[in-house]
């Protein structure tokens, strides 16, 4: 949770004063771990919950908006998730807003920050799975280049790819086979893809992505994957749909 910013200057305050008066030295450190779990819940400070309230009434307003509703608990595993599988659809269908027609998306299952629970989906809920500044990307990779991405996935045990992908991987991280929509991947082919703009800097393995082409990421706030994200559940919304995903087979281990 961010400090709010009249917290800070008041600390900071506090601090060139008592800085002003006294000269202190470090002389040792320890430290140990606390388990916070229910029973912070059942004795609350209530000189600590009165001074939050008023930012909790704050943060509550911007959190709060529902986004939509979601009709089945989605957590990240690998290979697959319903969750993982979800993002990397929702790059897809945001192509269209880019004037992209992607053939399939990549969503790093790391990058992917909190599950999503059966029911209303709320601001907060998005942002906590997304919390960071990433944004749409698109490239155009070889088919060479996207068999060695999906190598570095299977490396991985698995990523988080968009409908049509299949890939078949072994228990100590070779690829064994891949498809696309049912169709062997050519080598000398071209193919556009979705991703994030840090998986495109070749981040967390997927060092494929860095040698694609014709590379479109804008860098707009609208253009974070918490914005699409958002836009997708609320497209869903208004069409009176709830939005699921599915375990479907697109990274199998054998």
């Amino acid at each position: 949770m961010k400090i709010p910013f009249k917290l800070l200057a008041v600390g900071a305050v506090m601090l060139a004063v008592a800085s002003c008066t006294a000269h202190y030295q470090i002389a040792s450190v320890n430290r140990q771990r606390l388990l916070i779990d229910s029973r912070y819940d059942s004795n609350p400070d209530a000189k600590a919950a009165a001074f939050l309230t008023p930012y909790k009434v704050k943060v509550d307003s911007v959190m709060s908006p529902v986004m939509g509703v979601a009709a089945s608990d989605m957590d990240k595993r690998r290979p697959e998730s319903e969750i993982s599988n979800l993002l990397a659809d929702i790059l897809v269908w945001s192509g269209k807003d880019y004037n992209e027609k992607p053939v399939f998306g990549v969503y790093n299952i790391g990058g992917i920050r909190a599950a999503l629970s059966k029911g209303v989906v709320t601001y907060g809920d998005i942002n906590d799975i997304a919390p960071f500044e990433n944004k749409i990307a698109f490239t155009t990779l070889t088919g060479a280049k996207v068999l060695e991405l999906f190598s570095q996935m299977a490396k991985r045990g698995g990523e988080g790819v968009s409908h049509g992908v299949e890939l078949v991987i072994t228990t100590d991280g070779k690829l064994r086979s891949a498809k696309l929509n049912g169709k062997e991947i050519d080598p000398k082919g071209e193919y556009r893809v979705v991703s994030i703009d840090y998986l495109l800097q070749g981040n967390d393995g997927m060092t494929a992505l860095r040698d694609g082409t014709n590379i479109n990421s804008p860098q707009a706030d609208a253009d974070n994957t918490r914005f699409l994200i958002m836009n997708y559940f609320k497209a869903m919304h208004a069409q009176g749909k709830e939005v699921d995903a599915k375990v479907e087979g697109r990274i199998r281990v054998e």
